[in-house]
């Protein structure tokens, strides 16, 4: 879909946008993955019948690890 913006576009033009929707596009991709481990704690914490939420909170942070290492990873591939 960015394509077909882009075309009319002189070349100056188009590397903003497509640094745009790559920067964007890995937000997002953080994004879900910290929110599926928070979610993925949270049931887990309910299943469970904790008083603590200890998965939750593992989870979180996992999730923001995976999360960071994944970005890296795509910004180091893409260099």
């Amino acid at each position: 879909m960015l394509q077909l913006f882009s075309m009319n576009l002189p070349k100056s033009k188009k590397q903003p946008l497509h640094n745009y929707a790559r920067y964007s596009g890995m937000a997002f991709q953080m994004l879900a993955i910290i929110l599926l481990g928070v979610f993925a704690g949270l049931k887990l914490d309910g299943w469970l019948h904790w008083n603590k939420p200890l998965f939750t909170v593992v989870f979180s942070l996992l999730g923001v690890v995976v999360a960071i290492f994944t970005v890296t990873h795509d910004l180091l591939k893409n260099k």
